[in-house]
């Protein structure tokens, strides 16, 4: 069984992760499973496998700005194993979902937990000669927003795209979210084209 079938799906609702659970999901673990908890005061060889060089990638990334989030750095009081006074503590940065799938994608990874899974079905699969990546984003983004939360499900749709853009190629040459291709592909999963307030739930 694949170990991110084990991780919960409640992560997805996340836009912000620390470095310690990014590193973690990527690796594919539960930053509340036992192992996940306990990592960063267990020693390095019993720490999951990959973990470290993930966390370290993400640290990096973070403190260069390839990877957007907020950096805070280890007092001397840090709790990390091996953790140095002035260093970044993983434990409290934080860093956008949406940018570590970008920063992945760029590094040749696009697979794990933080990859929304295409479906065995012919015009979603990028095998398929004739796969089309806006027609799957707009698939991927119809089924996943169920519930606008009180948006018009076209924001909805473009919060979603452009957190999954690196997914489907809808990026620009610098990594970045393409507004136009996730408007468009928005307007094709828009289920309520002709605009409005959304309902309240209690209308």
């Amino acid at each position: 069984m694949d170990v991110s079938d084990e991780i919960s799906e409640n992560w997805r609702w996340c836009d912000e992760l620390t470095i310690v659970q990014a590193a973690l999901l990527i690796v594919g673990i539960d930053p509340t499973s036992k192992a996940g908890a306990s990592c960063e005061r267990t020693v390095y060889s019993e720490q999951p496998k990959g973990y470290a060089p993930a966390k370290i990638a993400i640290s990096d990334a973070l403190q260069s700005g390839k990877i957007r989030g907020k950096v805070y750095q280890n007092d001397s009081y840090g709790n990390s194993v091996g953790a140095i006074p002035g260093s970044v503590d993983v434990d409290a940065s934080v860093v956008s979902v949406g940018s570590v799938k970008e920063w992945l994608v760029s590094r040749g990874f696009r697979k794990g937990f933080l990859f929304p899974a295409l479906e065995p079905t012919d015009y979603l699969d990028p095998g398929n000669d004739r796969y089309a990546p806006k027609l799957a984003a707009a698939v991927q983004a119809w089924k996943a927003v169920t519930d606008p939360n009180g948006k018009h499900p076209k924001q909805a749709l473009m919060k979603w795209l452009r957190e999954n853009a690196a997914t489907f190629g809808l990026t620009d040459d610098e990594g970045r979210p393409n507004e136009t291709g996730i408007e468009e592909v928005a307007k094709v999963a828009n289920w309520k084209p002709g605009g409005g307030a959304p309902k309240t739930p209690s209308e």
